[in-house]
């Protein structure tokens, strides 16, 4: 069996620590995930962002392919989630 994709292992790792995370397009953001799971290589996991954007859900997913971990929003007066982004990196955020 392929090895889990590492960017989620961190993220697994550090909560339900905030977690900095780093975007493909250069953006970083504190989150807090309330909870994270494997589903053999598939990942997900719900939290909040708690350096900006308070009232929004975040959700993570792993791309078809597992090779990527997404990152989706959905605010307070949207429906349905909406992509942020490809998380390239994941570290304990200071508190």
């Amino acid at each position: 069996m392929p090895d889990l994709n590492p960017v989620a292992k961190r993220i697994h790792n550090v909560q339900p620590r905030p977690v900095r995370l780093e975007l493909d397009s250069g953006q970083s953001g504190v989150f807090e995930f309330s909870s994270t799971e494997f589903f053999q290589r598939e990942f997900r996991g719900e939290g909040v962002r708690t350096d900006a954007d308070g009232d929004a859900d975040f959700r993570l997913i792993s791309s078809d392919d597992y090779e990527r971990i997404l990152l989706g929003r959905s605010g307070p007066d949207e429906e349905g989630w909406s992509m942020v982004g490809e998380v390239v990196a994941a570290e304990r955020a200071e508190e």
